[in-house]
């Protein structure tokens, strides 16, 4: 599948913490944690789990940045 979306970061699934309806998906990508809050649906279609290789796709209409 292509996307237009230019923010694309490969990783890899570190930890899904499920509820209800909503699933946080805990990231590794290139060293750094990133979390995903998608459905529990998603979960399930995409075959989420520990281990699992994925592409982040971030398409936001706001970025903040700070400094240390």
């Amino acid at each position: 599948m292509q996307l237009s979306a230019r923010n694309q970061l490969a990783g890899k699934v570190v930890s899904i913490n499920q509820g209800e309806a909503i699933a946080n998906v805990e990231l590794d990508v290139a060293g750094q944690r990133l979390v995903a809050s998608i459905t529990v649906e998603a979960v399930k279609e995409l075959g989420l789990e520990a281990g699992s290789e994925i592409v982040a796709v971030v398409k936001a209409s706001d970025v903040m940045i700070g400094v240390k």
